[in-house]
């Protein structure tokens, strides 16, 4: 087969490599690589102003079947049966260099190098060019004839045939290193992963060397990267990088000086905070480690408790004082959010999950158990909610920013991925768990396992079992996240957690409200009552938070139901005021509320209101007086207390009619 092009600028144009023409050696090389199949290579002839490329196909057709047959057998380790193929190929075209260059190949491994260095040599003689016949030739030399001098040369003369090798860059390095010349080998080794860093024979390479030399940390780091290009648990590279890993962050741990990492970060947020930090160990706690922030302890102390059997510790103290530097950067932006939980929204939890409760009733299950259960499950998936996204900038943080704590975080973060992963896989877990709570877990789990991956490339994915869509909604998240992670800004993390509770529809189990506001507002159901009659106009209480303090009010009583003690005490309203002349009624529901400026609390009982002599009141009960005398004496003011008690009225009144 012959192609002619006319060198012109049309030529320049498909081959814009070669734009400017002029230069005949760069033409025939350009034309000679394109059109170059597998092994075999057209013949260029320039001729003035054109340029012919002889293609010998009836030899591809001939030979490129044996040619792949062999590679094949190579690839699979089977030398014997690819060694015949490549000698009869040898002699039916003794011309070409990569047929010579893997028999070449194939001698060594046979362990006959004088052969093997004849066939490379022959490859040699037919393109000095052949870069991996150079390198196969020191290889030869340095390993086999124990002649650094010799294979250098054929070394350096790939090297000047392509000097961005990186793989004979490496080969040099790792044969060096063989030799026990572990400077030079490391020379090479930095070399070739500044031009590929994705190579990972050569992290694996620099992790040997720089563990040779007694640098732990670096080993470490390499032996990670390593891990990073391979993302391969089978791959034996990757075993053995892991296994390097592994002992290097446990001997890293023990004889290091963590301790020393953490306090000085400690010591600079006691600055920043204004406040002390203590830290101590908690065998009780469920999870590894929390942080007791001293606002909401009413303490003049931060506290940070954790497990001491988890490995690295160091690390998850870290992890919490990040969580208090997020916190304090928040705060001094005016944008920090605390996040609620409450028995109303348990209720609602509970409520949700009566069909797995009453199962786990008919199993046979005692109620004290199960309520234990169902507590676990609610405390445990709203920290997880609130937990995972922030967790992921904590976790990028230290990672960035604490390179000396990667050995810590690395032990912990396998511990924690993979207790997190089989708390989600266990069959009991499984058969025990709401269905759409054990999703959430995992998707959640799987999220923070992915960014394991991406920090040390250990992908352990598919051991979560996960169906199709739950793996596709972490990815999305993570997604996400990464949006987020480019450059976040104080309080941002707070948004993720609003959207996944959302997305995961979770976020009727938790609020997540503005710091400021919530210290100037009520803390619980009973006291949102208390807030609503004290401050009916929202003076002191940011309005859009007062109404959704009501709004998760008035859900809750619809969750719970009607309130039977409020439906009693509005009968008994109703037959104390039925026989009082309305303008009465009205100068009662007045000073009632007058009353109720300073806020009613259920769990009071000794309210009293003067023009009552002789009545004492719980806090429900001056509630339903309330409710009864505005809805008698000013019935179309009634919806601005915003008391859900409806449906308890329309009880009340069915009750107290005469029979």
């Amino acid at each position: 087969m012959q192609i002619i092009h006319r060198i012109d600028d049309f030529l320049f144009t498909i081959f814009p490599e070669i734009a400017g023409g002029g230069d005949n050696l760069l033409i025939t090389n350009v034309l000679e690589k394109y059109y170059t199949y597998g092994p075999f290579k057209p013949k260029v002839t320039l001729d003035n102003e054109w340029v012919t490329i002889d293609i010998d196909t009836s030899t591809i057709l001939a030979q490129d079947q044996d040619y792949r047959k062999a590679i094949s057998f190579c690839e699979k380790g089977d030398f014997v049966a690819a060694k015949p193929i490549l000698e009869s190929l040898t002699k039916k075209n003794p011309t070409n260099s990569e047929y010579h260059r893997i028999l070449g190949q194939v001698l060594s491994e046979e362990g006959n190098q004088d052969d093997a260095i004849n066939s490379l040599i022959d490859s040699l003689k037919w393109d000095p060019t052949n870069g991996y016949a150079l390198i196969m030739m020191g290889n030869v030399f340095a390993r086999y004839k124990d002649d650094v001098d010799t294979a250098m040369k054929y070394y350096n003369q790939a090297l000047k045939i392509k000097p961005d090798d990186h793989i004979a860059i490496n080969n040099i390095g790792a044969n060096l290193l063989q030799l026990d010349k572990i400077q030079e080998g490391i020379k090479y080794l930095e070399d070739a992963y500044s031009i590929n860093p994705k190579y990972a024979n050569t992290s694996y390479g620099l992790c040997i060397a720089y563990g040779q030399l007694d640098y732990p940390l670096i080993s470490f780091d390499y032996a990670i990267k390593c891990m990073k290009s391979t993302e391969n648990l089978t791959n034996e590279m990757f075993k053995s990088s892991f296994e390097i890993a592994t002992d290097l962050a446990k001997k890293i741990t023990k004889d290091g000086d963590g301790f020393k990492i953490f306090e000085q970060f400690k010591s600079y947020l006691e600055r920043k905070t204004g406040l002390p930090i203590r830290i101590e160990e908690d065998n009780t706690l469920p999870n590894a480690a929390k942080i007791e922030f001293a606002e909401n302890y009413e303490r003049d102390f931060h506290l940070i408790k954790f497990k001491p059997n988890y490995p690295a510790v160091e690390h998850l103290i870290m992890h919490e004082l990040v969580h208090l530097e997020f916190a304090n950067d928040a705060r001094l932006e005016n944008c920090n959010m605390l996040f609620i939980t409450g028995k109303e929204k348990k209720v609602r939890f509970i409520k949700d999950h009566e069909k797995e409760i009453k199962k786990l009733s008919k199993q046979g299950y005692s109620e004290e158990t199960i309520s234990n259960f169902i507590s676990s499950l609610y405390n445990g998936i709203n920290n997880q909610v609130f937990n995972a996204p922030v967790d992921l900038f904590i976790e990028d943080y230290l990672f960035e920013n604490y390179p000396e704590l990667q050995p810590y975080q690395f032990l912990s973060l396998t511990k924690l991925i993979n207790d997190g992963k089989d708390a989600v896989v266990d069959k009991k877990a499984v058969q025990l768990t709401p269905p759409n709570i054990l999703s959430v877990s995992k998707i959640l789990n799987i999220v923070n396992a992915i960014q394991f991956k991406d920090l040390y490339g250990i992908d352990i994915l598919k051991q979560f079992q996960a169906l199709p869509f739950e793996m596709k909604e972490a990815e999305r998240m993570w997604a996400e996240y990464l949006d987020y992670r480019k450059d976040k800004e104080a309080g941002e993390e707070y948004e993720i957690v609003q959207h996944w509770g959302e997305d995961l529809r979770m976020e009727k189990y938790f609020d997540l409200v503005d710091e400021n506001d919530f210290r100037n507002s009520p803390k619980t159901v009973e006291e949102v009552l208390a807030s609503i009659e004290s401050d009916p106009f929202g003076v002191e209480v940011d309005k859009n938070f007062k109404e959704k303090e009501m709004e998760t009010f008035q859900k809750t009583q619809q969750e719970i139901g009607t309130n039977m003690a409020v439906v009693m005490f509005m009968v008994d309203a109703l037959q104390y005021f039925g026989k009082m002349e309305k303008n009465e009624v009205m100068k009662i529901a007045y000073e009632i509320a007058m009353y109720g400026t300073q806020g009613f609390h259920p769990d009071k009982k000794d309210y009293v209101v003067p023009s009552m002599p002789g009545k004492v009141f719980s806090g429900y009960h001056i509630l339903a007086y309330y409710f009864v005398s505005w809805k008698i004496a000013i019935p179309e003011m009634v919806d601005k207390l915003q008391l859900p008690f409806e449906e308890e009225y329309k009880l009340a009144l069915s009750i107290s009619k005469p029979k």
